[in-house]
């Protein structure tokens, strides 16, 4: 469940005395006879289109997912990294307990996901990429996850959704809802009223402001921010994968500049302004850190 390229956005076409002729596809380039590509990552192109259940929902492999929640914005201290082993044990929940004098259990995911990810496939949605960017942020601010999964329900309580930081009541009253979730939790940063003060302005606010919310939840995520809005991720266009203004992936503009060794190259190949094309650069450059 993988984007697929439209085929309109068909660019340019060339004949090459010493070879056979070339098409270009988004500036993929390929000979006709063996269709092997060369050049840009061919890969893309062979992504198959998601079911109809993903479609507004986005739909990101595990190591999409993660390349997204590891994503440090611009301006922000660097946050620890996360496994495919910790997001699955917040998506499906987890076995525990087992020895010979205990019986084993099992503890829930956080939430309801919205795709079932009931096998070694582990596929999540653009929702739940938001919601699992903020529990990140209590990972990072060193809560245990018994810690976390309270935190997170009384959160869930207060908004009356069991996704409750991708909503807009969120955004409106974060502040509040976050000192009264983590009121008596001793851990990591939050010992006391004003070390929770700190860590709501300098981790949990900044993620919000990158968010645009439509009704209740949240639409569109800006990663190099909202003011800027080079950088967009919708689950409405592309299903989720990160595109600039216009449409066009950041990951095909910034492996078209390694192809076509220029900036101003690509920005007149694409008819984009070369200020996309070099936030495309710095948006890959920053998930691939």
């Amino acid at each position: 469940m993988r984007w697929t390229v439209p085929v309109v956005m068909l660019r340019r076409y060339q004949i090459s005395a010493s070879g056979p002729l070339k098409f270009g596809l988004l500036g993929f380039r390929r000979p006709l006879p063996g269709l092997r590509p060369f050049g840009y990552d061919y890969d893309m192109l062979n992504r198959k289109s998601p079911e109809p259940d993903a479609l507004g929902r986005g739909v990101y492999s595990a190591t999409e997912g993660l390349r997204l929640l590891n994503f440090n914005r611009p301006g922000l201290a660097r946050s620890d990294r996360i496994s495919r082993n910790t997001v699955a044990r917040w998506l499906r929940g987890y076995e525990h307990g087992g020895d010979a004098d205990q019986i084993k259990r099992h503890s829930p995911p956080l939430w309801q996901p919205d795709y079932a990810n009931d096998d070694d496939l582990l596929e999540i949605s653009f929702r739940d990429l938001i919601e699992l960017r903020f529990v990140k942020a209590f990972r990072d601010i060193g809560l245990s996850l018994v810690a976390i999964r309270e935190c997170y329900q009384r959160a869930a309580d207060e908004v009356h959704d069991e996704r409750p930081f991708s909503t807009q009541r969120f955004r409106t009253d974060g502040k509040t809802i976050f000192l009264e979730i983590t009121e008596g939790v001793k851990e990591g940063k939050l010992v006391d009223l004003r070390r929770r003060q700190n860590v709501f302005k300098t981790i949990v606010e900044p993620s919000l402001r990158d968010l645009e919310f439509e009704a209740s939840t949240v639409a569109r995520w800006f990663p190099l921010g909202i003011t800027k809005r080079a950088v967009v991720i919708d689950p409405a266009r592309s299903f989720g994968q990160p595109i600039i203004s216009i449409g066009v992936p950041t990951e095909i503009l910034a492996n078209a500049v390694k192809v076509e060794g220029s900036v101003e190259a690509v920005a007149a190949l694409y008819d984009v302004p070369k200020s996309d094309v070099r936030s495309a650069i710095d948006f890959e450059r920053r998930l691939a850190a």
